[in-house]
């Protein structure tokens, strides 16, 4: 009787039989091995004489040995990519080790050398000349060895865990086979999961998951980490069928793999790191680029790839292939120049050099900036000398678009860093203009319709080119414009039948948690409350409008320099106690503040309390412009101050002196430090604006990194689960924008009767025509005459609203949706310019002067909770762009200061002790008296420096509290829980003593 083989060698045999079946790999033995050259040398010098006879003929004059000697030196110098991508030179000629897969199947020169390569698999590799170890599979190409792989089998009781237990702790890396860049991954597997790394150093071998994900990239499935089902074989089928192919490991080699370097902060040398695809990376640039051979130009995808999950690497990768993919003919480029814009300076330079290293030819890349003087930065130059990749950024773009004119018929890819602040407003329909190759022959006579025709195709997205837009966040924009409408249809509560629309590809940000490839930052949320009391300043009792005065008051007193001081102390005695001490001693912190003046302050309070306390650490503020608080003007290079006088922040923040970055909206997007640990925030986050914020902490920094914190000062747990739900595994638009609701609004807007068709007409014909701004601004001025004169206030609101409405909505649609209605256009031009001359009285301040009437008695912070934010599983869907008709301000709610005052402490007021009479007491005679008749307290208050003085109190004050563990328990959890609470009343206590020491009578 015959059993299956469920054995790990059962295992790897099936790999082998599966490559060499399938793919015609060649199945060699570990006696063909040469350990000392690390080579399979009977293969290297088959396909160097069938491939170039002569450079064979020369190698065997010169003597083999020699031409290994200088393989061997080379693979050590560069690695063996650089090697396999230029071939060695050696004396007169460059002997190539391996030939590329041609872009065209025409070209039959080319694919008879690529068809030459050798791959080969051995199984039990002895690969050492000092142990008997053995590798269960090694891959060579054309005699080198590329890959190496541990597998094991659950089945027989070990998992793949195993796998990389045995390459950290058995696998020495100085031998030659696991030295850098020898090979160009490393794979430990079992029949569930697969993990890689690239570079092997015992115990600190960081090893990658290498897996599907439960959703395989499309927007269904649970998106968690691991691999679905196979029910056609094993979970890691994929391995052998999709990675390990001649084709696949060819393309890895030639468009994919690549060692770079990178140079920390005050190292002396570069670190060199080699970088293989994580799969999602591999598979979305793979399935991008073949729908677009299979389907053309004109198409645009939408890549959802978690934040800190490697985009800039996929954009770099797909970009550089773009440039040179053929249409399936075989006879045409797709695309003549690739167009990369991001917003992220950063990441400009790191395109640029990522792309460069995959470009054979020199001149390929070219690099723009709006130095007007500079051919550099002449796009129009740059794309007539037909440069295959362009990048630039978002700031550059504008600029460069001034610059172009006529161009000839060529096809874009544009790719797109961060969609949902890439293509929008006027930059994108001048792009769209410029590169849509719509002149016509000639200077032919343009009828008025020529010109509104032009007009509004110059907003549509162009047809002669493809978008490709990455994003971690994509809002309901973003989704109707570059992502993918579903086939099937449903039927909205209005009874009107509505599309979806998803992502092309998705990594989630619930899969990257779970590989641990980024961080969770909603694990210990920790929540605070303020306490706080107003009291009136002035003896009368005026009114105010309810809710001005709420809002006025909050703000007032979260801003008050003594709040932020006592929240900056916060920060900086929980940075000290919890935090200092993480990621190896070097871990930093983020403090999020609402604007620019709270950023000052809080740099001003974080500069006195860390002199206060004498803090080796320094804080680095990060804000836009300058700004002129209590009649000083500010700016973060005066405020910063560093010794280098070079206002690199990011730079300087690397230097481990500074641990605290106050922000002030500046790098809350696409900042990049991973040893960022802690936020502290007070600012209200909301939307994609606090998933991308509370990002910034997650890159994982791995071994010493190995959790997040948030100290919130201003949100709730609840509203930022809510911002973080449609982000976490797939977004996904319910429905498209309804243009009808741009009917709505034309017919709401002419009710009120402030401009006629015929003005419309009459400006849209003369402004189109160039006429001067002497005849255009007296026919928009009846407009806004009749809108000042005829309208009540409501109704100017409700108007102005509408139309600032129908710009921002018809610019949208116009550019994804197909029709041509030039009525929407005119109007759209006169309301774009009317619009600045509605000008509504403001609204009168019913709470003017509160401030003037009150003071705040006490304040104080309270740590509310930390939990652990828990997120639903299913795909989240974000609506489409709110039309809103209609409009118009509030009624006032008019009070008194009195109960304005006592509404709000009753809501933001202190904790309410069972017995306050009791608590009061106690906390401020009873025991400051015991503190006081301590003789050695007082002995060390009168003769110790402060500070041992007040560890000396502190350390009593802890003493004494526990005799009211069983008769005031009320007290003692609120000293012991309450760590706000328990630095405030040691400060009282201390301060307290200090003052008898002074002989100054204290009354508390």
């Amino acid at each position: 009787m015959a059993f299956t083989d469920t054995s790990e060698r059962g295992f790897q045999k099936y790999i082998v039989q599966e490559l060499a079946e399938k793919n015609g790999f060649i199945e060699s033995s570990s006696a063909d091995f040469n350990k000392e050259f690390c080579i399979n040398p009977t293969q290297l010098w088959d396909f160097i004489e069938a491939t170039q006879p002569d450079a064979f003929e020369m190698i065997q004059r010169k003597g083999k040995r020699a031409f290994l000697v200088r393989l061997d030196k080379k693979l050590h110098e560069l690695g063996v990519i650089e090697v396999l991508r230029k071939g060695i030179k050696h004396f007169d000629k460059t002997i190539n080790l391996f030939y590329r897969q041609p872009a065209s199947s025409y070209n039959a020169k080319d694919l008879k050398k690529y068809q030459s390569n050798t791959f080969s698999v051995t199984q039990e590799l002895g690969y050492s000349e000092t142990n008997a170890n053995r590798l269960d599979l090694t891959i060579f190409l054309n005699g080198l060895p590329i890959i190496t792989c541990e597998l094991k089998n659950p089945l027989s009781g070990q998992t793949v865990h195993n796998a990389i237990r045995q390459y950290q702790t058995d696998r020495d890396p100085k031998e030659k086979i696991f030295s850098f860049a020898r090979c160009m991954v490393h794979f430990a597997a079992d029949t569930e999961l697969v993990f890689m790394t690239t570079k092997l150093n015992f115990k600190n071998t960081f090893f990658l998951p290498f897996n599907k994900g439960l959703n395989e990239g499309r927007p269904a499935g649970n998106f968690g980490s691991g691999n679905p089902v196979n029910p056609h074989g094993l979970k890691t089928h994929y391995l052998w069928e999709e990675i390990l192919t001649k084709h696949s490991l060819a393309n890895i080699i030639d468009k994919f793999a690549q060692v770079v370097e990178e140079k920390a902060e005050g190292a002396k040398k570069a670190k060199r790191i080699m970088i293989f695809p994580r799969y999602h990376q591999l598979m979305a640039v793979r399935q991008i680029l073949g729908h677009a051979k299979k389907y053309g130009v004109g198409h645009k995808y939408l890549v959802q790839h978690s934040a800190g999950s490697g985009k800039s690497k996929s954009i770099a990768w797909l970009a550089h292939q773009l440039h040179g993919l053929f249409d399936t003919s075989g006879e045409h480029h797709l695309f003549d120049s690739v167009i990369v814009i991001t917003d992220r300076v950063v990441l400009d330079k790191q395109l640029s050099e990522d792309i460069k290293q995959f470009s054979p030819k020199r001149g390929i890349v070219e690099h723009i900036t709006s130095d007007g003087g500079s051919k550099t930065s002449n796009l129009k130059e740059a794309l007539a000398n037909r440069k295959k990749v362009i990048i630039c950024t978002v700031q550059t773009f504008p600029f460069l678009l001034d610059e172009m004119s006529e161009l000839p018929a060529m096809n874009f890819g544009i790719v797109i860093d961060e969609a949902h602040s890439g293509q929008s407003g006027q930059t994108s329909s001048k792009m769209n203009a410029v590169l849509a190759n719509k002149q016509t022959e000639g200077e032919e006579y343009k009828t008025l319709e020529d010109k509104i025709n032009e007009l509004i195709e110059s907003r549509k997205m162009i047809t002669n080119g493809s978008y490709f837009a990455f994003t971690a966040t994509p809002k309901n924009k973003t989704l109707e414009t570059f992502g993918t409408k579903s086939e099937e249809t449903y039927t909205n509560e209005d009874g009107e039948v509505k599309s979806k629309f998803y992502a092309f590809h998705v990594y989630s940000m619930k899969q990257a948690i779970e590989e641990e490839f980024i961080l969770d930052v909603l694990k210990n949320y920790t929540t605070y409350n303020s306490f706080y009391k107003l009291i009136r300043s002035v003896e009368d009792n005026p009114e105010f409008d309810t809710k001005q005065a709420q809002k006025k008051l909050r703000a007032y007193v979260e801003g008050h320099e003594f709040s932020i001081g006592e929240k900056a102390k916060i920060m900086i005695d929980h940075f000290n106690r919890e935090v200092k001490h993480l990621i190896n001693g070097e871990a930093k912190t983020m403090v999020v503040t609402k604007d620019i003046v709270s950023a000052i302050k809080y740099k001003q309070a974080f500069d006195a309390y860390l002199k206060e306390i004498k803090s080796p650490y320094k804080a680095v503020v990060a804000f836009s412009g300058k700004k002129t608080y209590k009649g000083v003007e500010y700016d973060e290079v005066s405020m910063n101050n560093f010794e280098d006088k070079k206002n690199d922040i990011p730079k300087n923040f690397n230097k481990p002196q500074y641990r605290f970055l106050i922000v002030a909206d500046k790098y809350q997007t696409g900042f990049d430090q991973p040893l960022l640990h802690t936020m502290y925030v007070d600012k209200k986050l909301s939307d994609v604006q606090a998933v991308q914020t509370l990002s910034r902490l997650n890159r994982a920094k791995k071994p010493y990194k190995k959790d997040t914190f948030v100290l919130d000062f201003y949100n709730k747990a609840e509203d930022i689960q809510k911002a973080f739900e449609p982000y976490y595994t797939a977004t996904i638009l319910s429905e498209e924008t309804n243009p009808n609701k741009l009917n709505d609004l034309v017919d709401n807007l002419e009710v009120f009767e402030v401009y006629s068709e015929y003005q419309v007409e009459d400006f849209f014909e003369k402004y189109i025509n160039g006429a001067d701004r002497t005849v255009l601004d007296p026919i928009i001025d009846r407009s806004a005459e009749f809108f000042r004169n005829e309208l009540t206030k409501d109704q100017q609101i409700e108007f102005k609203n509408n139309a600032k409405s129908f710009l921002r909505v018809y610019s949208y649609l116009a550019k994804i949706l197909d029709f041509n209605n030039q009525e929407w256009e005119k109007l759209f031009w006169y309301l774009k310019l009317l619009t600045p001359k509605l000008f509504i009285e403001k609204t009168e301040d019913l709470a003017e002067g509160i401030l003037e009437t009150i003071d705040l008695e006490n304040y104080r912070p309270s740590k509310e909770d930390t939990i652990n934010i828990t997120l639903e599983e299913e795909p989240g869907e974000v609506k489409p762009i709110p039309v809103q008709v209609g409009g118009s301000q509030s009624e006032a709610d008019l009070d008194t200061l009195e109960n304005i005052l006592s509404a709000f402490n009753q809501r933001f007021g202190d904790i309410e002790w069972s017995d306050k009479d009791k608590v009061r007491q106690i906390l401020t005679e009873q025991l400051p008296a015991e503190m006081k008749a301590n003789k050695d307290i007082m002995d060390a208050i009168q003769h110790s420096d402060k500070q041992n003085a007040k560890i000396s109190s502190d350390k009593k004050l802890e003493e004494l509290m526990q005799q009211y563990l069983f008769t005031q328990t009320e007290i003692f959890k609120k000293f012991t829980s309450d760590q706000d609470f328990q630095r405030k009343y040691k400060e009282f206590i201390f301060d307290t003593l200090m003052d008898t020491k002074k002989g100054v009578n204290t009354n508390p």
